[in-house]
């Protein structure tokens, strides 16, 4: 589930603070994986709304790459025909494995972890970690970086033995 933001400020405040943190996330992954059994690869994903089937899922992704050779007058009729479909919101996932073991590890939800304060996907209000902006009200780097890092650090603690 996608937090919701309820105010301009946290929305700002989110902007300003989640491409950093991702960032952050993946150089402290790589820098994880170099001294881990684990290997780990990236994966884009499409997260559809709850109650999708799959046969509309199809339909979108077909009509999404058709989207990107049609002519203008029949972009124009796909784009109406997408108006009117449920459509999915792009992931991220980090996908490790080890011998026979695999865990996949949704980024984006990591990254909303490290942004906002108690961050758990079922509760979808969130609140700005402010830890994380310093006092002329930028990015704290420091605290942004420690964060990431500990996030990554319990990822890879918990991995299975």
């Amino acid at each position: 589930m996608l937090p919701r933001i309820t105010n301009s400020v946290t929305w700002q405040q989110a902007e300003m603070l989640m491409q950093p943190s991702f960032i952050r996330l993946i150089d402290n992954i790589r820098k994880l994986l170099d001294t881990s059994a684990w290997t780990g690869t990236y994966k884009d994903i499409l997260i559809w709304p709850e109650g999708v089937d799959s046969e509309t899922q199809t339909l979108v992704i077909q009509l999404l790459q058709t989207l990107e050779t049609a002519t203008s007058e029949k972009a124009e009729q796909i784009r109406e025909h997408l108006a009117t479909l449920p459509m999915p919101h792009p992931g991220y996932h980090l996908c490790l494995q080890r011998q026979e073991q695999q865990v996949t590890v949704d980024l984006w939800d990591l990254c909303y972890q490290v942004c906002f304060c108690d961050y758990s996907p079922e509760n979808e209000k969130v609140e700005i970690d402010l830890d994380l902006i310093d006092q002329n009200g930028e990015v704290d780097w420091l605290s942004l970086d420690l964060k990431a890092k500990a996030l990554v650090e319990k990822v890879f603690a918990n991995l299975p033995g």
